[in-house]
């Protein structure tokens, strides 16, 4: 059975996607952190991220920088974007990155709540400075 993410690579549910290439897609997370907080994943549903074979795992970081460096400009108030890979939530390969100010921004039980305007404005910000970083 797919993955919730490969349903959103698949377009078959919706998702505020920020950035994509052919081999991964960058969305906003619906259930964040911190505004900003960005999944970025591989379009090939694998499990584990050290399953992942070597010239994957270093494109998907690379993706996931030029992901990072777009939310640097965008949340300029952000001491960090922080970075972080758990794996258990959803069965399928996937990078938060995250707007950091202080540690508890990193705290996956700690939620903000935005609206679907606030959504929208962030993810036209952010696909709009990764474009420029090309």
């Amino acid at each position: 059975m797919a993955s919730i993410f490969t349903k959103i690579i698949n377009r078959e549910i919706p998702a505020y996607i920020v950035a994509e290439d052919d081999k991964h897609i960058a969305f906003l997370d619906i259930s964040p952190n911190a505004p900003g907080h960005t999944l970025v994943v591989p379009k090939q549903e694998i499990d584990y991220l050290f399953d992942m074979p070597e010239e994957d795992y270093l494109s998907l970081m690379q993706f996931a920088r030029k992901v990072a460096k777009a939310l640097e400009q965008v949340f300029t108030g952000a001491k960090r974007i922080g970075m972080a890979v758990v794996g258990l939530e959803v069965p399928h390969v996937h990078v938060h990155l995250i707007p950091l100010n202080e540690m508890s921004d990193m705290d996956f039980r700690k939620k903000v709540e935005l609206s679907p305007k606030d959504f929208e404005e962030m993810q036209h910000a952010i696909q709009t400075a990764y474009k420029n970083l090309d």
